[in-house]
């Protein structure tokens, strides 16, 4: 198994400004990078200083001149708010300046306010069928002289300029949770990312038996890589521990207000929650972070990891994102290095 870190910038309050988060950003990924890490991932969103991403190549290039290592890896951009062409050009463009060190996760994305901003009048379902159309045409527009004319995007005879260093272009990975999903990943010689929200070990199961059926279906095609996203604290007592549940259950409680899209939104922030409001959301209570994240000490996470490994996933990546201190994380994350990552050398 193979491990990543997967990281933004973020910010439930303004107590730091931006340029401050950034340089706990590129620690963090330099720590990753001297680690042994084998890739790094940010993503994309919009307007949000939940997660403030507005350009996963152009922090993806930054790190290429921080890092000497390690791949970088979009994680994910937003499928339906880019153009094809778009797309296939500025990937190239980034796997060009990094000298092939770029992998391309790609997927619907998941917040409705997004959407309604970048898109109007797209919906999930949308979105999802742009991401269909998206990923084939990228890789021709990575060959060259592919005219395209689909349901959502049209254009003449077009080229990917500049090309892409690595032979086919950077690797591809979809976001997947449901079986037509990793079906058309596997189908379209895509590598695969899920992320287990908040049912822990059974829906890891799940997914990768998901993996596992989509496979099957298309055994004629090489079988991909499996990539497992995953919140993640190591810590070293159960006092630590205990904290960083409910600095989790906090951050989870932020995520699904953004997600339900009902709450006030002011200089990109969301109207503060207060402790009764998240009390109420149980599902993202402290006691489940606890039981389905990966939060446990050097031993409790390796034990968990090798079952994970077991059921087949080629690649953990630590989701660093949680609304800690900047010294829990780096903590974290190094401990991690340090005492979980020896494990599987």
């Amino acid at each position: 198994m193979k491990f990543s870190l997967f990281a933004h910038m973020e910010r439930v309050e303004a107590e730091k400004s931006h340029r401050e988060l950034y340089e706990e950003f590129i620690s963090l990924c330099k720590i990753a990078d001297e680690g042994g890490m084998h890739a790094i991932w940010s993503g994309e969103h919009h307007g949000m200083e939940f997660t403030i991403a507005p350009n996963p190549f152009t922090t993806l290039v930054d790190l290429a001149n921080h890092t000497k290592n390690v791949r970088l890896g979009t994680g994910t951009v937003i499928a339906p708010f880019w153009n094809p062409i778009g797309l296939a050009g500025e990937s190239a463009m980034a796997d060009v300046i990094t000298n092939g060190r770029i992998d391309i996760g790609i997927a619907r994305g998941a917040y409705v306010y997004e959407y309604e901003r970048m898109r109007p009048g797209m919906d999930a379902w949308e979105a999802g069928l742009r991401m269909r159309e998206i990923i084939p045409a990228v890789k021709k527009l990575w060959e060259g002289d592919y005219a395209h004319d689909g349901e959502y995007y049209q254009f003449p005879k077009s080229t990917s300029a500049p090309k892409p260093v690595q032979e086919g272009g950077p690797p591809m990975w979809v976001a997947a949770r449901d079986p037509n999903s990793f079906e058309f990943a596997i189908e379209n010689h895509c590598n695969v990312q899920v992320t287990p929200l908040w049912s822990g070990t059974e829906e890891i199961e799940d997914l990768m038996k998901k993996f596992n059926d989509a496979c099957a279906k298309f055994s004629d095609i090489p079988r991909p890589k499996a990539m497992l996203l995953q919140h993640a604290y190591v810590g070293k007592d159960q006092a630590s521990l205990e904290r960083a549940s409910k600095l989790l259950s906090r951050f989870y409680c932020y995520f699904g207000a953004w997600f339900k899209n009902e709450r006030p939104v002011s200089q990109a922030q969301i109207k503060p929650l207060s402790d009764e409001e998240m009390a109420k959301m149980e599902m993202y209570s402290p006691e489940n972070m606890m039981n389905n994240l990966l939060i446990g000490t050097p031993k409790q996470v390796i034990d968990r990891l090798k079952h994970y490994e077991d059921l087949g996933y080629d690649e953990f990546s630590f989701w660093m994102d949680s609304g800690m201190t900047s010294k829990d994380k780096h903590e974290s994350l190094s401990r991690f290095i340090d005492e979980v990552m020896p494990a599987f050398s």
